[in-house]
């Protein structure tokens, strides 16, 4: 069985964003070489999320509307978390509901998606660097 890991880096500038990351998980999946396996696409950060939907600018925006509904980032006092300084507890919420990792089967070398199926990385922490793990096993 092959195995293949790859960091891929992020530093967005704002303070959220979610950006298609279908075409290097593609990438990495012919790098591997794997024909028929399965791979782990997840946010090494706890205030990042990795997710599969549809890659429509209004749903998007629907998924920042709502999740800001669910925990809004202001007023930062409201959080716990925000008593040691940080003003980032809203992200660590948004990452939980949002999820840390996608896995999706490779068949025939390809990503074996349903219709509209896209790999997302969900980012509400940014301008710092942060990482997402693509690990691919298989034959």
């Amino acid at each position: 069985m092959k195995s293949y890991r790859k960091e891929l880096w992020f530093n967005v500038p704002s303070r959220r964003a979610f950006i298609n990351i279908t075409p290097q998980v593609e990438a990495c999946v012919r790098e591997s070489g794997v024909k028929e396996g399965l791979v782990l696409v997840n946010a090494m950060h706890i205030t990042a999320s990795v997710f599969i939907n549809d890659d429509e600018p209004g749903l998007h925006q629907d998924f920042e509307r709502w999740l800001e509904k669910l925990a809004p980032h202001e007023p930062v006092s409201q959080y716990r978390h925000n008593d040691t300084g940080e003003d980032n507890a809203d992200a660590h919420l948004k990452r939980q509901v949002m999820g840390r990792e996608v896995v999706v089967a490779i068949t025939n070398g390809k990503l074996d998606f349903g219709p509209w199926e896209q790999i997302f990385y969900g980012e509400f922490d940014g301008r710092r660097p942060k990482r997402v793990l693509v690990k691919i096993i298989g034959e």
